[in-house]
């Protein structure tokens, strides 16, 4: 998706380490123009799924999520990474590891808006080591949900994710790749 690389480009920071800064427009600071774009384009790619729910992580995931179910007219579901008091004593959980923070973040959804027989679909800002969406789709496996789709902003095909995350056997799709951010650099796949 053009509009979003051309932002890449513009306002994104290659920080060393992997890490791609988007605060300005994703993470901190939401474009929500541009959000609208991309949530248009997921869902324009995912419509042949039939999801009946979107799935995501708290927070920088909500964003894209809610855009795309916008589009696809279902509901958004994100894994909370603390509980609140107003959720189940019996809630769904996993671990994962998160590669902006450096330690294991726990995912939570109540199984009062993850059930059984529902059709999932993933959206996420990014798609690098899989991670944190293979939590996402070990919670709607827990829940007897069928997972039917992951889609990313940004994907960092260089950390191996899509690999990962193939065994789900469900279309991947990333609105952007990119290849490389050796030396400070920001190569995109075409």
């Amino acid at each position: 998706m053009q509009l979003l690389k051309d932002r890449i480009i513009s306002q994104g920071a290659n920080l060393g380490g992997g890490i791609l800064k988007v605060d300005g427009f994703i993470n901190h600071q939401v474009d929500a123009v541009l959000m609208d774009a991309c949530g248009q384009e997921l869902a324009k790619i995912f419509a042949h799924v039939n999801p009946s729910k979107v799935l995501t992580a708290e927070i920088s995931g909500i964003a894209p999520a809610v855009m795309a179910a916008k589009y696809l007219d279902v509901p958004v579901v994100y894994a909370r990474k603390t509980k609140p008091i107003t959720m189940p004593e019996t809630v769904f959980l996993t671990t994962a590891p998160s590669h902006t923070k450096g330690h294991m973040t726990e995912l939570i959804v109540s199984p009062e808006y993850l059930c059984c027989g529902e059709r999932i679909l993933i959206i996420d800002d990014f798609l690098a080591s899989g991670a944190t969406i293979a939590g996402l789709a070990r919670l709607t496996a827990a829940a007897g949900a069928e997972l039917v789709g992951i889609g990313a902003l940004v994907e960092k095909i260089f950390e191996g994710g899509r690999v990962k995350l193939s065994s789900l056997n469900v279309p991947i799709e990333s609105l952007v790749i990119i290849s490389n951010m050796d030396n400070g650099k920001i190569e995109f796949q075409d």
